[in-house]
């Protein structure tokens, strides 16, 4: 993604109320960081790499196990560097109501160093998304469809552009965009979410409806401090969302460094996971429960 520009304790729980279809205290922050722990013990994960098609794999094991229909949407596109096939994970909990997807991709920047293991850029995402469908098939789902996608090919090869970066992103929104038998209510994206120190920075390129819901939930949660507007726009995978004219947000944490304010661990061999916290992962994946639930 490109910009113009430790937490550790948790809310008070809060039981849903009678009519949220979705529970936030089904959500384990410590399932979430074992997840990432696990996606990052795969090591680098490029488009197209062996590493990423371990992570496809490792991704589609996981929700086989947590029980979850599921699809892989493999793709190849004419990158800069040449043909490159992507590997969409993406699974479904049927409701009744309208889709909400919740996303995040699973891919690392290339051509770092073989020892950048991306823990918080893309582990945290994917980490997240796996706790949150193992978390909210535990409720009986009298709400919206949600669709879980784990998203290929975030990272550009040189620069971003039609052919260079958010491949995973660009490839559903167009699918969903195209298929008149359902109508999406909102794209909510994941990114760079793990971090001890958490600051979600909201881009301002986003639906603002969205926005102010994310701040109200963060607000019920009791961790308002922690979420913040960016100074200016993001690209990230909730553009070709909005491109597509389907409501999107990225909560993302632009802060990612060794002091406040800095983003020097992005994108560096020092994106371990040592740098993230459960408490980080568990604030954020409630805060998208209690956005999903006031959608209704």
């Amino acid at each position: 993604m490109l910009s113009t520009l430790g937490i550790s304790t948790c809310a008070p729980a809060i039981k849903k109320r009678g009519s949220d279809p979705f529970n936030p205290d089904s959500l384990s922050g410590a399932r979430a960081y074992e997840e990432t722990r696990n996606v990052v013990a795969l090591g680098p994960r490029p488009s197209g790499s062996e590493g990423a098609r371990r992570t496809a794999n490792h991704i589609v094991q996981r929700l086989k196990q947590i029980g979850i229909e599921h699809e892989v949407d493999a793709f190849t596109v004419t990158t800069p560097s040449g043909p490159v096939e992507f590997r969409n994970v993406v699974a479904r909990l049927p409701g009744t109501t309208n889709v909400i997807v919740l996303a995040g991709h699973y891919d690392t920047k290339a051509g770092i160093s073989d020892r950048f293991v991306g823990a918080n850029d893309a582990g945290s995402s994917t980490g997240l998304l796996l706790a949150l469908a193992e978390g909210l098939k535990r409720d009986v789902n009298t709400g919206p469809t949600i669709l879980l996608a784990f998203l290929d090919g975030e990272e550009c090869r040189v620069r971003y552009g039609p052919r260079d970066g958010l491949h995973g992103s660009r490839r559903l929104a167009a699918k969903l965009a195209g298929d008149n038998t359902i109508s999406v209510r909102a794209a909510i994206i994941v990114d760079m979410i793990g971090d001890k120190n958490l600051t979600v920075t909201i881009p301002r390129n986003v639906t603002p409806q969205l926005m102010a819901l994310a701040l109200n939930a963060a607000d019920e949660e009791g961790v308002r401090s922690r979420f913040m507007l960016a100074r200016g726009d993001i690209l990230d995978d909730h553009v070709p969302f909005l491109e597509k004219g389907i409501p999107a947000i990225d909560l993302i944490d632009f802060q990612f460094g060794s002091a406040p304010g800095l983003n020097d661990y992005w994108h560096t061999e020092a994106d371990t996971m040592d740098k993230l916290s459960p408490g980080s992962l568990e604030s954020v994946g409630r805060v998208v429960i209690r956005m999903i639930n006031a959608m209704l």
